[in-house]
């Protein structure tokens, strides 16, 4: 836990639970037991050495785009039947009143407007899979 900076470390598997923090001024760790479950033995394994753990490094990327999430739960359709066009592909220029998808809940099709004027520049759903309220299904760069 020292040589990591670790202090405090907590496992929890079907009916045991282990507590381990790390004493006053860094001191040794000292282990606690949550009272509403029995003590039972654990083989602590050595860690994987941090230097040969993968990382990913993940920096935000500043941009302007907006996303155009969804207001329901439902399952999400690109055009109004099998037949028809898309409303909105790659490239489509949007205003507030487009009509960018379908959402389908409860038998009933909503259509969904862009409500922000832009190009699309991302469709990030597959047509005909469910979506969650607030699931983000554009992204468009405004105009």
């Amino acid at each position: 836990m020292k040589k990591n900076s670790i202090t405090e470390f907590e496992l929890e598997q079907q009916d045991s639970k282990i507590k381990l923090k790390r004493g006053l001024n860094g001191g040794a760790p000292v282990m606690q037991q949550d009272d509403s479950v029995p003590m039972t033995s654990v083989a602590i394994q050595p860690a994987i050495p941090a230097s040969n753990v993968p990382v990913a490094v993940v920096q935000p990327v500043a941009t302007d785009e907006i996303e155009i999430k969804s207001p329901m739960i439902g399952t999400f359709y690109r055009a109004p039947s099998p037949e028809a066009t898309n409303y909105a592909e790659i490239g489509t220029e949007v205003n507030a009143e487009t009509a960018v998808c379908i959402i389908e809940a409860m038998k009933v099709m909503n259509e969904i407007k862009a409500e922000v004027k832009g190009v699309i520049t991302q469709v990030l759903v597959e047509n005909g899979k469910p979506v969650e309220f607030g699931q983000p299904l554009f992204k468009v760069r405004p105009s």
